[in-house]
């Protein structure tokens, strides 16, 4: 349980924070900026080229590359929450964010980055039904059970969203308005709260840890039929193929649940801000920026794909 009293200072509404960001002179910051922008454009690169690949590559339009678009999608989105602000707040000298946009980061961030945790789990479903129940698949996961699927990991993400963003931005703040993060993050913003946070907290961990458990149980559930198909299966080229599939999905898993959890599911896991920083960076940019990667380098389709586009652009 965590209680903030703050006797010296009032408890008038703020309307604006400051993002304090990363500590250390220009060079420090000199580097944090080339390192942002390199991550950045190449989270851009790589989400957009996934989307382009699989929306223009007929032989991609199926339920897994129908919702790797939209996870691409999602990083591309996710990843642009943060970065903006934080390549311009490294070389500002004010680095006020208004309340309202301090809000709203908060929630897309919330939003986004719950949404992902179940289309990771809704992917795994897939990879189940394609791989155990072959026969049954094009009927199960037909186009409009494929979109119904994102669509409830959107809903799933907005409902989390807006009880985070909410809890968080009703607690009464402290005149101390400096936000030591380079976002608007949860645990950052508790912080500066004249009240107990308690609740907060509690709310906090029971949900991520909700999501990421109940999200993981039937992500493992689903791989444990897998596995247990794949070893039966007669044919080793097979098995490598599947393997090769499924392990892109297992490493993007292992990546975000887990520091997801370390950072969320477990209160005091990170022991201070700065390690939080760093964890977060790992999130908000190194994954979306691997994500394309670890998909198009170990799976032959994309590869195929990709091929094809570069040929069909020569020629043309």
């Amino acid at each position: 349980m965590t209680t903030h009293r703050h006797r010296n200072f009032s408890m008038a509404p703020l309307w604006e924070f400051v993002l304090e960001g990363f500590r250390g002179g220009m060079e420090t910051q000199a580097l944090l900026f080339a390192v942002f922008l390199a991550l950045y454009v190449m989270t851009i690169v790589g989400n957009l080229t996934m989307i382009v690949v699989i929306t223009l590559d007929a032989r991609l339009h199926s339920p897994m590359y129908f919702f790797l678009k939209n996870l691409s999608f999602l990083d591309l989105c996710y990843s642009s929450v943060f970065a903006p602000r934080a390549l311009i707040n490294f070389f500002s000298s004010s680095k006020v964010i208004s309340s309202a946009a301090c809000a709203a980061q908060l929630f897309f961030f919330s939003l986004l980055g719950t949404t992902e945790a179940l289309l990771l789990a809704v992917m795994a479903y897939d990879r189940f039904m394609a791989i155990c129940n072959p026969l049954h698949y094009p009927v199960t996961m037909c186009r409009t059970v494929c979109a119904l699927l994102v669509l409830s990991s959107y809903c799933g993400g907005c409902l989390n969203s807006i009880v985070q963003t909410s809890l968080t931005f009703q607690l009464p703040f402290c005149s101390s308005n400096h936000i030591d993060h380079f976002f608007c993050d949860v645990l950052p913003l508790l912080r500066l709260a004249c009240a107990d946070t308690a609740l907060n907290e509690l709310v906090m961990s029971s949900t991520c840890g909700f999501i990421l458990l109940g999200a993981m149980m039937g992500i493992l559930t689903s791989y444990g039929y897998i596995a247990v198909t794949v070893l039966r299966m007669p044919s080793s080229s097979r098995r490598r193929k599947v393997f090769s599939t499924c392990g892109s999905h297992l490493i993007a898993v292992c990546l975000f649940y887990g520091t997801g959890f370390v950072m969320y599911g477990q209160p005091g896991a990170v022991e201070s801000m700065e390690q939080g920083k760093v964890v977060s960076i790992f999130y908000t940019q190194v994954i979306p920026m691997l994500n394309p990667l670890i998909y198009s380098l170990r799976n032959q389709d994309v590869k195929d794909a990709l091929k094809r586009l570069g040929q069909r652009r020569a020629a043309s």
